[in-house]
């Protein structure tokens, strides 16, 4: 897994690259994102699966907020990215949320 990000040249947007990799993926046929930048959906945001087995997905997010996020995996299976910025506790759950941070 992975987080890719790139800076607006007027510093207003960082467009966050999220990957999961295919060893992390496990054989999914399927991965969503659901986080606070779309009201934690589970169907809004899908990743493109890649013909190497991984999937991403490209979001534009505000600079200077962090955004907590989780990838779910055939619809059922709930996962944190390895390589996520921070991690903190998710509030409904005794799991943690996975952070992205948009500061440079």
């Amino acid at each position: 897994m992975a987080l890719k990000k790139s800076f607006s040249k007027d510093g207003k947007t960082c467009k966050v690259t999220f990957t999961v990799t295919a060893e992390a993926a496990q054989g999914a046929e399927s991965i969503s994102i659901a986080g606070d930048f779309n009201s934690w959906s589970s169907t809004a945001t899908p990743l493109t699966k890649k013909r190497d087995g991984s999937f991403s997905v490209q979001i534009p997010l505000e600079v200077g907020k962090e955004y907590q996020f989780r990838y779910l995996l055939d619809g059922s299976r709930w996962e944190n990215d390895w390589n996520a910025d921070k991690y903190i506790p998710a509030p409904f759950s005794s799991t943690d949320n996975s952070v992205v941070v948009c500061s440079k």
